[in-house]
């Protein structure tokens, strides 16, 4: 098993220096790895609008310039790590997300809970059931947000306590 410290020190230590703007932002899961690093804003912009349309453009010269090496360390982190490779990047304000995978997730619901995405459905906030419980993951994670970075810490806390326990042989 890996531990995110180890996956981040990985990308940190393979990425190039002059991509980003310091250290990248490493998050993974069960099935992915994204990495967003910040770009430099753009510099002798005062209008804030000007500052937003070069900070898209920004991000979408690095996406197309790094593409090609991008892909490579992909190739060897998903052969090291198991897990498909994300990016994003960030400038100023601005963030996108790039080559982001969308993982499907089983689940069983009541009638009562099926009513709720068919309500969604049918006042045009989604157009599927996926798409709707997608939306109310969003909704409870902008909401609750706070806690449940609590619920991050206290299960990132087991796990340290876990691994510094005796070996599971």
């Amino acid at each position: 098993m890996w531990s995110l410290t180890e996956v981040q020190s990985w990308f940190v230590g393979r990425l190039p220096d002059s991509w980003f703007a310091g250290v990248p932002v490493v998050s993974a899961d069960r099935d992915e790895i994204l990495v967003v690093g910040r770009l430099p804003e753009p510099e002798n912009l005062e209008d804030e609008t000007q500052k937003a349309v070069a900070c898209h453009a920004r991000i979408a010269g690095f996406r197309e310039d790094t593409r090609e090496q991008r892909m490579r360390i992909a190739d060897e982190a998903e052969i090291l790590w198991g897990r498909k490779v994300s990016w994003g990047a960030g400038c100023g304000e601005a963030e996108e997300r790039f080559t982001t995978q969308s993982v499907p997730a089983m689940t069983r619901l009541r009638m009562d809970e099926r009513a709720v995405l068919d309500t969604l459905i049918d006042a045009g906030v989604a157009r599927s059931r996926s798409e709707a419980l997608a939306w109310c993951v969003r909704l409870v994670s902008r909401h609750q947000g706070e806690w449940i970075e609590q619920l991050r810490e206290a299960m990132a806390h087991v796990e340290h306590v876990r691994s510094d326990g005796p070996d599971r042989a």
